[in-house]
């Protein structure tokens, strides 16, 4: 049983739901405590074995390739100013994990974006991993382990990470039709962004798919949908109406999705890493007890 070893992260949305913070800045280069969001997801795929990386671009996103890569001036600079102990928080620019980079050119959505990735991938099994979705605290999270097993076990064309939601909150989000039950299930149909009183239950897909390159050939098929984009959502459907094998893995309590779509999501993130930091998460959580305190004595 292979490692899959390559990773697709598209990173080209604009973020306009996190305006003006995103204005010159990507989305996924928001810091979330420490890190900006899509380190934690380079070090996510890099921990299960990835040592190939293609990230889908878009304009304004140059800063991604920068974070990524060295910078002997600062380097030097630390060394120079006698702070050597902060080219620890460099180092994961030392990677052995090898980026490429290419750009979609039209932002036609995440179907789109995937099958700019064709070329890079070939007739191999890849793990796209939304670069805007940290998955655990800290992303210690072993999910794309356990859906590369179940890729390989169950000789599967896609399978995709889901998490539990809020029933009144399904039509936010590609809801699994399960064909069987448990933390390991087969799927019988998506539902893209379904109404409430439609949806087949509340497992929302989760940022993460480990898929066959046969899904480059089902977007070529997909129609536009919804805002004129090709959903991926709608190209897995074509798999599982031609008969192959999708299958979903539930997040498990320790894996919880932190989305950076909006400022709500963001604010709770950021708050749960930084209370989370060993040097002034304490403090900080004392700081936050202080201002409730201080709110409901009003």
């Amino acid at each position: 049983m292979g490692n899959i070893d390559i990773a697709v992260v598209p990173v080209a949305g604009m973020g306009t739901r996190l305006l003006p913070a995103t204005k010159s800045q990507p989305k996924e280069m928001l810091p979330v405590g420490r890190k900006p969001v899509v380190q934690y997801v380079v070090e996510e795929l890099e921990r299960v074995g990835v040592n190939k990386l293609l990230f889908i671009t878009g304009s304004g996103k140059a800063s991604i390739e920068n974070h990524f890569d060295l910078s002997p001036e600062l380097t030097q600079t630390l060394r120079e100013d006698g702070k050597e102990e902060l080219l620890q928080e460099l180092a994961f620019a030392h990677s052995p994990v090898q980026f490429f980079y290419t750009r979609q050119k039209q932002l036609l959505g995440l179907g789109h974006a995937v099958l700019c990735a064709e070329p890079f991938v070939g007739n191999q099994p890849f793990i796209v991993a939304l670069g805007d979705s940290i998955i655990g605290m800290h992303a210690q999270s072993r999910i794309i382990e356990r859906m590369s097993n179940c890729y390989h076990e169950k000789n599967a064309d896609a399978v995709i990470a889901f998490h539990e939601v809020p029933e009144d909150q399904v039509y936010k989000y590609g809801i699994a039709k399960p064909k069987t039950s448990g933390d390991l299930f087969e799927i019988e149909d998506l539902i893209e962004k379904p109404p409430v009183d439609e949806a087949p239950g509340n497992l929302a897909i989760a940022a993460r798919y480990v898929l066959s390159p046969a899904i480059f050939e089902a977007l070529k098929q997909t129609e536009p949908g919804a805002g004129d984009e090709i959903q991926l959502t709608d190209a897995i459907r074509i798999l599982l109406k031609q008969g192959k094998k999708v299958w979903g893995v539930k997040l498990r309590e320790d894996e919880k999705r932190y989305d950076i779509g909006n400022f709500g999501t963001y604010f709770r993130a950021f708050t749960e890493f930084a209370l989370a930091d060993e040097t002034f998460g304490p403090e900080l959580k004392e700081h936050l007890k202080d201002l409730l305190n201080e709110n409901n004595s009003k």
